[in-house]
């Protein structure tokens, strides 16, 4: 469970788009937006600054000039305790040795992951440089001056995703796990939809009241973020056995032609992972079956 403490007053409004520029969030929470806009970073990575005298930087960004002297004169000369990744996707982690050669911090948090990134987006390849000097595991914690942040395993979105929980807020980084703007990409063979859905229940045991995505607007009710992004999931879940029900058989392109008809065409490769993650979880539950032409549900469905 999350932190019981009564929240603190969060004094943002809408999120400037300015990159570079350092907005406070709350008393413990300033915003740095890096300058890697696209349709999978909607305005860029958000970078977390977290504390006052003493700082946590959650998720760094990518090893961009600008956005490192964004940061660096955000931190003003304080001490930097810990630079923290929620995963290891290029536009997320590649920041964390920079700038922890111009502060002298540690990294500390998700641990590494390399392999052969198969899916349609080369900005989401995964970081191979990523070398952190301490792992955290689910629950374990890094302090400061007047914080405290708790890593919560969220596998799904990468298998080594973390959350980081802010007790003294009551407040969540959920990295890509949620966020306000888009559902998140799960794009096997690392990610798993399966671990996906089951991180999305453990959330909902929480009762975190803001979430800080690494992508677009904090997220004021979260709870009902997350059960709508449940219900989204079980919506395709039984789009997709429809479509093989109605058709027979299927491959991916045709059900996100049919499924995805009203998305921008260059997330259709991203939705076709999805899609092979949602027939992944089904084929583990004998629901489906793939064969030589695409998939089918299975004939005692």
């Amino acid at each position: 469970m999350g932190s019981m403490a009564p929240p603190a007053p969060h004094i943002f409004g809408p999120l400037s788009p300015d990159t570079g520029h350092a907005m406070a969030l709350s008393p413990l929470v300033t915003r740095i937006l890096a300058p890697n806009p696209s349709p999978f970073t909607y305005e860029g990575t958000q970078t977390y600054l977290i504390g006052q005298t003493e700082l946590a930087v959650i998720d760094p960004g990518p090893d961009e000039a600008a956005h490192l002297d964004a940061l660096v004169a955000a931190i003003g000369g304080r001490s930097v305790r810990a630079i923290m990744c929620t995963h290891t996707h290029r536009d997320h982690s590649p920041g964390a040795a920079p700038l922890a050669r111009l502060t002298g911090a540690p990294i500390i948090g998700c641990a590494p992951l390399t392999l052969e990134d198969d899916g349609p987006r080369a900005d989401a390849a995964f970081d191979p440089d990523y070398a952190p000097d301490q792992v955290l595991h689910d629950n374990d914690t890094v302090s400061g001056e007047g914080w405290t942040l708790a890593a919560v395993a969220t596998p799904g979105h990468t298998s080594n995703h973390l959350c980081y929980a802010l007790g003294a807020e009551s407040a969540l980084f959920t990295g890509d796990h949620v966020m306000g703007w888009s559902t998140t990409v799960v794009s096997p063979p690392d990610g798993d939809m399966t671990d996906y859905l089951t991180s999305l229940e453990k959330l909902m045991g929480r009762d975190d009241t803001i979430y800080y995505p690494a992508h677009g607007e904090p997220i004021a009710q979260p709870r009902r973020l997350v059960r709508g992004t449940l219900g989204h999931r079980r919506m395709r879940e039984g789009q997709i056995l429809r479509h093989l029900e109605r058709h027979g058989r299927s491959a991916i392109p045709d059900m996100v032609a049919a499924m995805y008809a009203a998305i921008d065409p260059r997330l259709h490769g991203a939705a076709g992972r999805s899609v092979l993650a949602h027939l992944i979880d089904l084929e583990r539950r004998n629901l489906v079956i793939p064969d030589h032409e695409g998939w089918r549900v299975r004939a005692s469905h």
